[in-house]
C-alpha cells in the first residue's frame, strides 16, 4: 500500500482533527482542526480552498453528489456551504439562535438536517430553499442521526431518546434508551424470506457497551446486543454484505455478527487485530475489504475471508497513536487521522493501465506516476512523474504519452532522463493512443488523428482518419489541410 501524501499543519498539532471525503468521486478531502478553518485538499494533497469559520468546526458533511460541503461551527447560527464546482463559499442563516451540534445531508434528495444543543431541529431543502424549524424535537443536545433511502430521519440525543421523523419534521416513531446513544445508522435487517430491501432498521451504540437494533416495522421487539466486558468499549461499527455488522472494540478486538433473526447476537467471527487498542474500522463495499487501526498500524482484511490478512501498514513515527479511518466511495484511497493531528492517505486500488512497444513496457504505478521498464534488454526501470491522473497510457521507442478526456501529454525518453514535450487537445474524448518512432495516433469518437513528430515538437501538419467501421480505415484515409 503506497502512501500518496501526508498532511501535517502546524495549527493542527496536538489537537484532534476531523476529515471527510467528497462523496461519489472522492476528488476532495475536507479537513479541520482547532484553527477555525476547514481546508479543502485534492486527492493529491494540494490545498484547493479554505473556509474561515467563526469558531471550531462542530460538524461537516458532503451532499449525496459531492457538490456541496456543509459546515457548522461554534459561535455561529450560520451554515457554511462550499460549492465544489465554483469553489465559492456561501452562508445560510439557520434562523435558530442556539448552538448547533449536528449536521447531515440526506441520502436521497437535497435535504440537510441540523440539530442543536437544546434539542431543536432544522430541515433545509436546498432545491427549494425552504427551511423547516422544529422546536423541541429532543429535550437535550442532539448528538447523532442518520437518513434512510426513504428520507426518514432518525436522531439521538442526550435525553436518551431516539426519534424518527419524515422530511417535513413530523415525528412518526420514538423510543427511549437506557443510556446516551452514539453512531446511529440505518440499514436492512436480514429476514427469513430475504425479500426486504427497505432500510427499516436503526442501529445505535448505547452507553458505549451495547448495540441497539430498532426495527421501524416491529418497534415492540427491539434487540439490545451486549458483548463481553473483556472487549472494552464499542469504538465503531459498520454494516456490510447480507446483514452483517463488524464491531470494533477499544481493547483491540473486532467481531462480526449477523442480524438474521435465527443468528442474531451470534459472533460469526472474532479477532484481536491490535494488542493494546483499536481506534477505528472502515469497510469498503467496493473493494470488499475492511480496515482496522490501532497500535501504530493499519490492518486490512478481505471480507470474503476475514481470517486472512490482506495488508499491514506500519506507522512507527505516530507514537501518540492513531485515530480515524475512512475510504473514498470507489475504494481507491484510504485516509487515516492521528492523535498528534496529522493525516495520511494511502493508495489501496489502482486502475490497470499500461502499454508495450517491442520489449519496453509502461504501466501506472501511482496516481501520478508511470514506470517504464525493459527487462529483456536489462535496462533499469524509469519512474516518470506525470501531469495528470491518466485513463490511458502509451509508450513508443522514444516517447511516452498519458492523458484523460480530450487531452494527452507527451514525454521524450532521452539518455539523460525524461522531458515533457507538450500537451495536446483533441476534438473528442480519447479512447487510446499509439506511438510510432515518428508518429502519434489518437483514437477518438470514430476518428484517428496522426501527428508527425520532429525533434521535441509535434508538427503542425495533422492527418485525420474518419471511419464508421474499424476495418474501413485504409479506405477513408485523407489529409487535412
Amino acid at each position: 500500500m503506497k502512501r500518496v501524501f501526508s498532511l501535517l499543519e502546524k495549527t493542527w498539532l496536538g489537537t484532534p482533527i476531523q476529515f471527510t471525503w467528497q462523496k461519489t468521486s472522492g476528488n476532495y478531502l475536507a479537513v479541520t482542526g482547532a484553527d477555525h478553518t476547514v481546508k479543502i485538499f485534492d486527492r493529491h494533497g494540494q490545498k484547493r480552498s479554505e473556509i474561515n469559520l467563526s469558531g471550531n468546526c462542530v460538524a461537516m458533511d458532503w451532499d449525496k453528489d459531492g457538490d456541496i460541503l456543509a459546515v457548522v461551527a461554534e459561535k455561529s447560527s450560520c451554515i457554511y456551504l462550499w460549492d465544489a464546482n465554483t469553489n465559492k463559499t456561501s452562508q445560510l442563516d439557520s434562523g435558530i439562535r442556539d448552538q448547533m451540534s449536528f449536521l447531515l445531508w440526506s441520502k436521497i434528495g437535497s435535504f440537510l438536517a441540523v440539530g442543536t444543543v437544546k434539542g431543536n431541529l432544522l430541515i433545509y431543502n436546498r432545491q427549494t430553499s425552504r427551511k423547516i424549524p422544529v422546536l423541541g424535537k429532543h429535550t437535550k443536545r442532539i448528538t447523532c442521526g442518520c437518513w434512510n433511502t426513504e428520507n426518514l430521519l432518525a436522531l439521538g440525543g442526550e435525553d436518551k431518546m431516539i426519534t424518527v421523523s419524515n422530511q417535513e419534521g413530523d415525528t412518526i416513531r420514538q423510543s427511549p434508551l437506557r443510556s446516551e446513544p452514539g453512531n446511529m445508522q440505518f440499514s436492512v435487517m436480514k429476514t427469513d424470506d430475504r425479500t426486504s430491501t427497505a432500510e427499516s432498521t436503526i442501529s445505535v451504540v448505547v452507553g458505549k457497551k451495547s448495540l441497539f437494533l430498532f426495527n421501524l416495522n416491529d418497534p415492540d421487539n427491539s434487540v439490545d446486543l451486549e458483548f463481553k466486558q473483556g472487549y472494552g468499549n464499542i469504538v465503531c461499527y459498520s454494516w456490510y454484505g447480507d446483514g452483517y455488522i463488524m464491531v470494533g472494540f477499544s481493547r483491540g478486538i473486532f467481531v462480526v455478527i449477523s442480524t438474521h433473526i435465527r443468528e442474531i447476537g451470534q459472533e460469526i467471527f472474532q479477532a484481536r487485530d491490535h494488542k493494546d487498542s483499536l481506534t477505528s474500522i472502515a469497510v469498503s463495499q467496493t473493494l470488499n475489504k475492511a480496515a482496522t487501526c490501532g497500535d501504530n498500524c493499519i490492518k486490512i482484511h478481505d471480507l470474503a475471508e476475514l481470517k486472512d490478512m490482506y495488508a499491514i501498514i506500519n506507522l512507527d513515527d505516530e507514537i501518540k497513536g492513531l485515530s480515524t479511518l475512512s475510504w473514498t466511495d470507489d475504494g481507491q484511497l484510504l485516509a487515516l487521522s492521528t492523535q498528534r493531528g496529522s493525516l495520511h492517505v494511502f493508495l489501496t486500488k489502482l486502475p490497470i493501465l499500461g502499454d508495450a512497444c517491442s520489449t519496453r513496457i509502461a504501466y501506472l504505478t501511482s496516481l501520478l506516476e508511470v514506470t517504464i521498464a525493459n527487462p529483456v534488454e536489462g535496462e533499469l526501470p524509469i519512474t516518470v512523474s506525470v501531469d495528470v491522473e491518466p485513463n490511458f497510457v502509451a509508450v513508443g521507442l522514444y516517447h511516452l504519452a498519458v492523458g484523460m478526456n480530450n487531452r494527452a501529454w507527451f514525454y521524450v525518453l532521452g539518455e539523460n532522463g525524461v522531458k515533457k514535450l507538450k500537451d495536446m487537445e483533441y476534438l473528442g474524448t480519447v479512447a487510446s493512443v499509439c506511438l510510432h518512432s515518428d508518429y502519434a495516433a489518437a483514437l477518438f469518437e470514430g476518428k484517428i488523428q496522426l501527428h508527425l513528430k520532429v525533434s521535441s515538437w509535434i508538427l503542425k501538419k495533422n492527418v485525420k482518419l474518419d471511419f464508421s467501421q474499424q476495418w474501413m480505415i485504409s479506405a477513408v484515409f485523407y489529409v487535412m489541410p
